[in-house]
């Protein structure tokens, strides 16, 4: 189990700490440190603040993901998901949220608005060649594996 150092900062400090709301969670909530609520209009994004800042362990990551919930019943995202917040990064968390609804939506001190993964990242070696190995997909993407004939073959438009 990695240990994440936390720091509160002035404007979160009345707020509950990330926590995994149950046993089998994934992801511990992070909520927003919002002095007043924010209302965002359809399409409308904003960058809330979550009052923390913290220490991941060399060699992890935080991944700051949306919350299904504000996803399905609002459209509330999270824009560059997953977010990360890497290991040697001591600036105060914060999350880019969207608005994809046809409604507007407020955001108040306190609302829980993603969540954060923590989780182990490795370094890859990268090494320069003229040419790649042959494999049956061959440079097929953008649906091209889902795609028999047709327009979509090959992974072109």
């Amino acid at each position: 189990m990695a240990t994440v150092l936390l720091q509160r900062l002035p404007h979160g400090a009345d707020l509950p700490l990330p926590a995994y709301e149950t046993e089998g969670a994934a992801g511990l909530d992070l909520r927003a440190a919002i002095a007043k609520s924010v209302t965002l209009a359809p399409g409308e994004r904003v960058l809330v603040p979550t009052g923390l800042a913290m220490q991941l362990p060399e060699g992890f990551e935080g991944q700051v993901r949306p919350r299904s919930g504000l996803a399905l019943r609002h459209g509330v995202t999270v824009l560059n998901a997953p977010g990360t917040v890497d290991s040697d990064y001591r600036g105060e968390v914060s999350v880019v949220l969207i608005n994809h609804g046809s409604e507007t939506f407020t955001v108040t001190r306190g609302d829980r608005i993603a969540q954060l993964v923590v989780a182990p990242v490795a370094h890859a070696r990268l090494s320069e060649v003229g040419t790649l190995g042959e494999t049956a997909r061959g440079a097929g993407g953008y649906g091209s594996t889902g795609v028999s004939g047709g327009a979509n073959a090959g992974g072109r438009p």
